[in-house]
């Protein structure tokens, strides 16, 4: 399939007010060694990530983070996600570096994640030299170095994943199959990083393979922790390396890419249109999107704030709902909620391989079910279903609750049986799947219809980003005074969860228009194999 003719496609307006975009990717296909080189970094990345979600906030605890305080850190990936993204995508489209477009950012951003670990692993150190007390809590510079190096590597996170997926895009060109591959391969990669990631978290004597990680102002933990970025520091380093080495971008002119795009220009061959500051150029990017573009985004923001409840709250519902503890309770209930969070990280394990595995056969489930779009829809009904799932397996967590009498006479409860811990650790796997889809897929239709458009990879997966981010920081401050009216727990999160995930398959299926490709015909899929 040819790619669209932005000239047909999208005519300045008359008074020539906003700029040309940037030239589509060309027509023809990388080969997929070098697509699978630029998207095992997503590997790199979520060992990070994983790090984070598994690690930081018992570290945050460590350094005397006050739990009001904390929320907002953890509020840095969805507002940089939001700032971040576009405004690298929208560069990354104009780059006129001699390195390419796409590679400069990617590179950029490997460097500012090592510079991050390093304050965040060596926070405590830090701040001990530069006058924290070692046995009080809390440490204020200790803290201060944390939140800097936090921030910057949401910022980093954030500046390599557009351009990576947007290399992706200029790699396989106007085959969309070939960009659903990719970035399904980018989703298998993330799989990959966060078994990595959880792995390396759960080993407890990491520490001694790297035994001056242990300091005065750096307990066992805190040992482990900067063990753990070491080796994410050097996967990220190593494979951004070895893919920047082995991609080769052409370097791209902006009178290259004004001639592309279509601008209109004079009798003496001058472009008439002016170049327009960043946030304009959002705003037309937002005005000027074509209606699959829109529905796109409305289905995405849906099934992310379908998403989000469980991503934040999946640990603490198995320490919490399903196992009976309690964070601030008891020492006993406080074991227990422990035993829940680590059966919760078991449970993400389980939930990472599945993804990884589904990743790999995105293809043949679009084929089967007859397309991306319904695939996409019926996985989000399987999302719902799970949602809903988490209300029998705590109803029935509570019903077969044991409880057991200990010295003092005090009763405290018993973790659930173990047909209820499979059927909870069961319900983390199963939704391996929809997230799998979630991962790739509406990055796939993000850069299929804009590459139809004519639109820059880089910003039309900057403004996809902006439907995931926005959903996140809304439930990040609702959930908490949601869950609270209804008597606390996560439960009533999960329900609003449920119920956004099937207005998110209702749409996909029903006004998601199919790509065009989307089941090519045996003609125009045949040049594709010689890719």
């Amino acid at each position: 399939m040819e790619a669209a003719d932005p000239r047909k496609e999208h005519k300045l307006p008359s008074d020539h007010s906003l700029p040309p975009p940037p030239p589509s990717p060309p027509p023809s296909s990388t080969s997929i060694r070098k697509i699978v080189a630029v998207a095992s970094i997503a590997a790199g990345i979520q060992f990070g990530w994983a790090l984070q979600l598994s690690l930081l906030t018992p570290y945050v605890q460590l350094l005397g983070i006050p739990h009001t305080w904390a929320a907002f850190i953890w509020l840095c990936g969805p507002i940089s996600g939001m700032l971040v993204q576009p405004v690298v995508g929208y560069h990354s489209d104009r780059c006129t570096s001699r390195f390419g477009r796409r590679r400069p950012f990617i590179a950029a951003g490997a460097a500012f994640v090592a510079v991050a670990v390093f304050l965040i692993g060596f926070a405590a150190d830090i701040g001990q030299l530069s006058g924290d007390p070692v046995a009080k809590s809390p440490k204020p510079r200790a803290i201060a170095v944390f939140v800097v190096g936090f921030w910057i590597l949401d910022v980093a996170n954030n500046m390599l994943q557009g351009p990576c997926r947007a290399l992706l895009a200029d790699l396989s060109g106007a085959n969309q199959k070939k960009t659903r591959t990719a970035n399904a391969l980018f989703s298998f990669f993330m799989a990959v990083g966060n078994v990595l990631g959880y792995a390396a978290g759960s080993y407890t004597h990491l520490y001694k393979i790297f035994p001056f990680t242990k300091t005065k102002a750096c307990d066992v933990y805190c040992a482990n922790l900067k063990s753990c970025f070491f080796i994410s520091i050097v996967l990220l380093l190593t494979l951004t390396v070895l893919a920047l080495t082995y991609v080769r971008e052409k370097q791209w002119s902006a009178e290259q890419g004004n001639t592309t795009a279509g601008d209109d220009e004079d009798e003496d061959g001058k472009s008439e249109s002016s170049p327009m500051p960043f946030f304009g150029e959002i705003f037309a990017a937002l005005k000027n999107l074509q209606r699959p573009m829109w529905i796109l985004l409305l289905v995405t923001c849906l099934n992310w704030i379908a998403w989000f409840p469980f991503l934040l709250f999946d640990t603490d519902w198995m320490g919490r709902e399903v196992y009976g503890g309690d964070s601030s309770g008891t020492a006993y209930q406080l074991k227990l909620y422990d035993r829940g969070v680590r059966a919760g990280a078991l449970g993400l394990m389980l939930n990472s391989v599945v993804l990884g595995f589904t990743s790999l056969g995105v293809e043949a489930l679009a084929r089967g079910v007859g397309g991306v779009k319904r695939l996409w829809g019926i996985v989000n009904f399987v999302l719902a279903f799970c949602l809903c799932m988490t209300i029998l397996i705590t109803k029935l967590a509570e019903s077969h609750r044991r409880f057991t009498t200990v010295a003092g006479g005090a009763t405290i409860p018993l973790p659930p049986p173990g047909g209820i811990k499979a059927g909870a650790l069961a319900l983390f796997a199963v939704m391996g799947v929809p997230q799998a889809i979630t991962y790739s897929i509406p990055f796939a239709m993000a850069s299929i219809f804009c590459n139809t458009a004519g639109a820059g990879q880089g910003l039309s997966l900057g403004v996809l980003n902006l439907s995931i981010v926005i959903p996140q920081m809304v439930v990040s401050v609702a959930s908490g005074p949601w869950d609270a009216l209804f008597g606390g727990g996560n439960l009533p999160a999960f329900v609003v969860g449920a119920v956004a995930a099937a207005a998110s398959g209702i749409f996909a299926l029903t006004l998601l228009p199919s790509p065009q490709a989307d089941i090519p015909s045996a003609k125009a899929s045949m040049p594709a194999a010689f890719h």
